[in-house]
């Protein structure tokens, strides 16, 4: 539908205005009070009813004039604890804050479907629910919490978007299944003797037991994972000892493992304690693993998937909607989809051109805005016709 497209252009100005806004104000996990606020005066002027939810998170109802299903949207609204440098005159005015992650994007998109769909009441199927969540990089993250809080109640289906730096802006990418792993993290501490640099003979030397013990963990994934299958594991921090001529008694390693099954998490860690066990026992080390287990994989139900996908055909052309390859990065999304059907869509941000270059996480991050249209007309045409479906989705 052509007026699709004019109301999505028609309200895109407001759209970049809001996401500017967010990102000058981005608040971390929760804390996004101020967001909340807005989201709820934005949502309320459009003659909805809002309302808060999982403490800083916002819920809001739109009833079509024709009978339908129910399908949730949702947008994640936190930033991340990063120093801005993006240089633009929308740079983060919250010193150690920034929204680095595209969520700023996701808020405004999600506003901006809201006043599509407002507009469009009169020939929309069912009910949607505009989920704004709070503490998406933050475990255990705010989704579970808005579950908790009966976010999904009577919920046919979901869909949610993250604005992708890796694909170009005027893109989009999904995956029919997997779409995004499982988010574990790990430390591990190991325990020695220390002493003098100049007699190491007197110590058990933690730093070099962590060495090993650094090197042997990244065989894991090559000699005990089934190489057509998925999996990561990486060392993040590697820390022991202070001075040039002592010999460190302890050494602490932090890292994640990713994966998509429960079988291969298993086989990971599995592995890493019987390592680590290993070379401790052999240098006479001690140690203890501390595992934090985060959001399940994100998995895409086909069927939803292929309707998200249909409607970014139409909002960007078949030959922008791409089939993509799992990534393995992580997301609370999944918790939604534990629960009910549902589809996640990468929309494209990137511009050599423009110089929008920086990965997500990166101080310098940006997003060509121009995706922003594309996003908030994919998720209108996506909703209207699940919303309208006559069939069954199942899990």
């Amino acid at each position: 539908m052509q007026i699709i497209k004019n109301l999505v252009e028609k309200h895109y100005d407001s759209i970049v205005s809001l996401r500017r806004h967010f990102h000058t104000y981005p608040e971390l996990s929760t804390q996004e009070f101020n967001t909340q606020q807005r989201i709820l005066e934005e949502l309320s002027a459009l003659g909805l009813t809002p309302r808060k939810m999982a403490g800083t998170g916002v819920i809001a109802k739109l009833q079509g004039a024709l009978p339908g299903k129910t399908i949730a949207i949702r947008a994640d609204i936190d930033a991340l604890e990063l120093q801005d440098e993006c240089g633009k005159p929308y740079q983060s005015q919250n010193p150690g804050v920034c929204h680095a992650c595209g969520h700023d994007g996701h808020t405004a998109m999600l506003i901006g479907v809201a006043k599509t769909l407002v507009e469009l009441k009169d020939r929309l199927a069912g009910t949607i629910i505009f989920l704004f969540q709070p503490s998406e990089e933050c475990f255990p993250g705010g989704a579970a919490l808005m579950v908790e809080e009966g976010a999904l109640a009577d919920v046919d289906a979901i869909i949610g978007t993250h604005l992708w730096q890796s694909l170009s802006a005027g893109t989009s990418g999904i995956s029919y299944n997997r779409m995004m792993a499982s988010p574990d993290s790990f430390t591990i501490t190991i325990k020695g003797r220390g002493g003098h640099g100049s007699m190491p003979h007197q110590t058990v030397d933690a730093l070099l037991v962590g060495a090993q013990v650094v090197t042997a963990l990244h065989t894991i994934i090559s000699r005990n994972i089934d190489p057509l299958e998925q999996a990561v594991l990486s060392i993040g921090s590697f820390k022991s000892g202070d001075t040039f001529n002592i010999i460190p008694d302890t050494a602490t390693l932090i890292g994640t493992v990713r994966s998509f099954t429960m079988d291969i998490k298993k086989i990971v860690f599995d592995r890493m304690e019987q390592i680590v066990s290993g070379i401790c026992l052999a240098a006479g080390a001690t140690f203890q693993i501390d595992k934090n287990l985060g959001f399940p994989p994100v998995i895409n139900n086909p069927q939803i998937a292929e309707v998200f996908a249909n409607a970014s055909v139409e909002t960007l052309g078949a030959e922008n909607t791409l089939t993509i390859d799992p990534v393995m990065g992580g997301e609370d999304f999944s918790v939604y989809l534990e629960k009910v059907p549902g589809a996640f869509i990468f929309i494209g941000t990137g511009n050599k051109d423009k110089g929008i270059i920086y990965p997500q996480h990166h101080p310098k991050f940006d997003i060509d805005e121009k995706a922003l249209a594309y996003g908030t007309e994919t998720m209108v045409r996506a909703a209207l016709k699940l919303s309208s479906s006559k069939e069954n989705f199942k899990r």
